[in-house]
């Protein structure tokens, strides 16, 4: 184990930290140099992970860095039941395909975050498959329906006439049974997740475990329209996004949420961020597009992604790389689309040509079957730039 000074406990339990259960005891525990079994759970409701999810990472990988056995698990089970805790409506069950589907770069992605040699990683439904009614009934009898329907957002559902499953009733005790399996001391989630962390306090003593000491980090983050960041609704900047894509949605997000970004997505010190803030908007956010950018693909791309921005943006400039692709002479600028990887479907391609957002040399193309008869540079979007070459 490293050792632990009053600096690494202060940033441990108060960088984007919002509440900790129980702070006396998580901060005896780090001081006393014991080392800590830290539980984090996804689900992956999406195939990509965004930057507001990896708030909860990083915070996973502060304990890796201490030495501390962190648990990462990929709630394949519990995202077929669904998580409503954030959700002012019943969040639909996914079938085993889409949960297999969205799931299957997660580790890879996480992996940009935690160390992969460090990590002990899991698929709930490891255990969660074998409880049988008899074991799910116990668990439950440890909870009173009032205690569900206290919550803020369930309160407001019932409230108002909406539909409340028993299905989300049972989402709590299945995420605190996940703490009893790999036997957590710690368990991080953000704050909209209280009720489910504080089920695997309860559950753990029912078998005989000391209760999980809990960590909840800031919450929500805003995605790039203002609103929560959330797949759903398409306003978010994933890990694994192109660094230009990164760098660009950076970009566009609102000034007042500038800093905001700074201390919940980037690694950068007070002092630092401070500094940073005092370059005026423009420049705070394109100091923060870098850091982030550099955050998920190095420092090296996300050099080449602000010189890509300031040619194609601020100069007007075409980049100066451009990925080149061939055509067939017959091939239709929605196929050329999806040969360039912008897009994977023949409908998405042709509706980025309804919405304008294709353009040929400078010209937008309105007609998805328009077949080029000519080399030229394809601007798709605002951002993916494709030279593409008649054969």
């Amino acid at each position: 184990m490293k050792k632990i000074s009053n600096e690494d406990i202060k940033g441990i339990l108060e960088k984007n930290v919002d509440e900790v259960i129980d702070r006396a005891s998580l901060e005896e525990k780090l001081i006393s140099g014991k080392k800590l079994r830290v539980k984090l759970g996804i689900d992956p409701t999406s195939p990509n992970i965004h930057i507001g999810r990896a708030v909860v990472l990083r915070k996973l990988r502060d304990f890796q860095k201490l030495g501390h056995t962190v648990i990462f698990i990929v709630g394949d089970f519990t995202g077929l039941i669904g998580d409503t805790s954030d959700k002012e409506s019943e969040r639909p069950m996914l079938t085993e395909k889409q949960v297999k589907a969205n799931m299957k770069t997660y580790f890879k992605q996480a992996f940009k975050i935690l160390d992969k040699n460090k990590t002990e990683t899991h698929y709930n439904s490891e255990w969660l498959k074998k409880l049988g009614f008899k074991e799910i009934a116990s668990i439950a009898d440890l909870f009173g329906l009032h205690e569900f329907e206290a919550r803020e957002v369930i309160a407001r559902r019932l409230k108002e006439g909406r539909r409340v499953s028993l299905r989300e009733v049972l989402y709590p005790l299945m995420q605190g049974y996940d703490s009893v399996a790999v036997k957590a001391d710690v368990e991080i989630g953000g704050t909209d997740q209280r009720f489910n962390l504080l089920s695997g306090r309860v559950i753990q003593q029912r078998y005989g475990q000391q209760p999980q000491d809990i960590l909840m980090t800031a919450f929500p983050l805003e995605g790039t329209d203002g609103r929560k960041m959330s797949s759903s609704w398409g306003n978010v900047i994933n890990i694994n996004d192109e660094p230009n894509n990164i760098f660009g949605k950076v970009m566009s997000i609102r000034d007042d949420l500038i800093e905001k970004y700074y201390k919940l997505a980037t690694d950068l010190t007070d002092d630092e961020i401070a500094r940073n803030m005092k370059k005026g908007a423009l420049g705070a956010k394109k100091e923060l597009a870098f850091e982030i950018t550099k955050l998920y693909h190095g420092e090296k791309k996300a050099l080449v992604a602000r010189k890509f921005f300031k040619e194609t943006f601020q100069e007007k400039k075409l980049p100066s790389e451009i990925e080149s692709i061939n055509f067939e002479p017959k091939a239709s600028i929605s196929q050329i689309i999806v040969k360039s990887g912008a897009c994977q479907s023949m409908s998405k391609a042709r509706e980025l040509v309804r919405q304008k957002a294709i353009e040929l040399d400078g010209k937008i193309i309105t007609d998805p079957a328009f077949k080029p008869n000519t080399t030229g540079i394809l601007k798709i979007g605002k951002k993916k730039f494709i030279k593409i070459v008649l054969k």
